[in-house]
């Protein structure tokens, strides 16, 4: 199993290794893997949460005498071989002498949930939120969350990826039984809503706990000792089925080679689903030790894609910190916000399966240059790299408008650019000063003459739009160019898609 996992870190995309794959993710269902000595101790190791790319690991270290207090936060990077690092304490201010412990991490790497509070020392009943700076992590701050009490001796908690959901497992007063599971909405001010019993298809008489939103944002998994399982606490998962989150599947067991006599929870899955991580006593080398076993295909959550990259100053070529935007690119809503590493910058998100998307980088005295994926007929996980493109608000600059969509051969404005223009119309406002030449441009294929008009066409039909949100006409003008400026061959169609484009001057 080990000379295939390596096969796939390295060709794993290529045709050869769908065989292989196939047998891989067969074998890595039969029994659960160590983790090993340079991340499992003589200690008790528990508590994973691992990053949706797959690449950190974080857990809880209990009792080593060179921690901070009785329960550490450590973490072990994943190398390019596919080996857990030796675990390092992240140290301070995450760490001190009351309990540690990460509820979630964003894709991004950039922020994180935290399990209690950080009131100069624990204090108990709620989570805190910290932030990855150039220097660290800053010191968390309580959440807040409305009327949050849990009246059990224990809570625990998971965040959607795209930061708008903290799904909950306490003990409150509507609590079917123990503890329950419930979730909370962000509110625009960046508080949470009342925490919500997520109901009875969920909930039941006894104890449900140890929840997990996995990345498609509509598969969770939790522990429950009142369904109908193979002991104590079994693992269950269930499916969101509508976008109100009072609608879900009937809880579907992970089955015996999972499941136990004893107690499960705590799985976690990066955004790949193939493995779940886990704490459990068996086998270990002192206390308990941290597992991973796979998930069986049937048992896995929908489909994602992990894009990555480096937001880049188009003029200077240099990394920018950044905000990234990602959105509904038919309805244009805007569906999350991630942010570049403040070092490197780069930036991770995670798109789920069934959507178009739009994505850019935004920071101030800049121009976006957006990017667009189109998943809706994603079958596997996959991962992609894509840099983008900052362009200074200067006189000179030029940037292409990259969400433009017109039929074959027309040049009115399809309903898709309308975000994308309201956000350059919103830059025109904002900078008064300055004037935009809209060019527009075409690859080789008919005859220059039709080419140039449409181009010229197209050009107008962005200007027409400007106009009619309220930009002067003496701050934007039109011009087609044709097939005249391409800016690859045309001697391919992904070359020619590169030449059909509209582009900004900055004049």
């Amino acid at each position: 199993m080990e000379s295939q996992r390596r096969f796939l870190n390295t060709f794993g995309e290529t045709d050869a290794a769908i065989d292989i794959r196939m047998k891989y993710n067969e074998e890595i269902t039969k029994a659960p893997e160590n983790l090993g000595n340079k991340v499992n101790s003589l200690y008790s190791e528990y508590a994973p949460v691992i990053a949706p790319d797959g690449e950190t690991l974080y857990f809880v270290r209990r009792d080593n005498p060179g921690g901070f207090g009785g329960e550490d936060i450590y973490y072990s990077e994943l190398d390019a071989n596919g080996d857990w690092g030796e675990a390092q304490n992240i140290g301070s201010p995450l760490n001190n002498e009351g309990h540690n412990a990460v509820s979630s991490i964003s894709p991004d790497g950039n922020l994180m949930i935290l399990h209690n509070l950080y009131n100069d020392l624990y204090t108990g009943n709620g989570n805190s939120i910290s932030y990855r700076l150039s220097e660290g992590w800053s010191y968390p701050n309580d959440i807040d969350m409305k009327n949050f009490i849990s009246l059990s001796t224990y809570h625990n908690s998971t965040m959607s990826n795209d930061g708008k959901v903290i799904i909950i497992s306490a003990k409150r007063y509507d609590s079917y039984g123990g503890n329950d599971i419930y979730i909370s909405f962000k509110n625009k001010d960046d508080s949470w809503s009342e925490p919500r019993n997520l109901g009875t298809t969920i909930n039941t008489w006894d104890e449900e706990s140890s929840p997990f939103l996995a990345s498609d944002n509509v598969t969770l998994y939790f522990s429950s000792k009142g369904h109908s399982g193979f002991g104590g606490s079994d693992l269950f998962l269930t499916r969101r089925l509508d976008k109100s989150w009072k609608k879900w599947s009937t809880p579907e067991n992970l089955g015996p080679t999972i499941n136990s006599y004893g107690d499960e929870g705590f799985y976690v899955i990066p955004a790949s689903g193939d493995f779940a991580y886990f704490a459990s006593s068996k086998d270990s080398y002192g206390g308990q030790d941290i597992y991973r076993i796979g998930l069986p295909m049937d048992k896995r959550p929908n489909p994602v894609i992990l894009i990555e990259g480096k937001v880049i100053n188009a003029k200077t070529n240099e990394p920018v910190e950044a905000e990234i935007h990602y959105e509904d690119l038919i309805t244009g809503e805007e569906l999350g916000i991630a942010h570049t590493n403040p070092s490197t910058g780069i930036y991770k998100i995670i798109l789920p399966a069934g959507k178009k998307y739009g994505f850019r980088a935004e920071a101030p005295d800049f121009i976006s240059v957006n990017d667009n994926v189109d998943l809706m007929n994603l079958k596997v996980y996959k991962k992609s790299v894509s840099d983008l493109q900052l362009v200074p608000i200067e006189k000179g600059q030029k940037a292409r408008i990259n969400n433009l969509f017109f039929d074959f051969g027309k040049s009115k404005l399809r309903k898709e650019p309308f975000p994308e223009l309201n956000r350059l119309v919103q830059i025109l406002k904002d900078n008064p000063n300055i004037k935009l030449e809209v060019s527009g441009h075409t690859d080789n294929i008919g005859t220059d003459a039709v080419n140039m008009k449409l181009s010229d066409a197209r050009a107008k039909s962005v200007v027409n739009y400007l106009v009619s949100k309220g930009i002067s006409k003496s701050k934007v003008i039109a011009k087609g160019y044709g097939p005249t400026k391409p800016v690859a061959p045309n001697d391919s169609e992904d070359n020619r898609q590169k030449n059909r484009r509209v582009e900004i001057l900055i004049i």
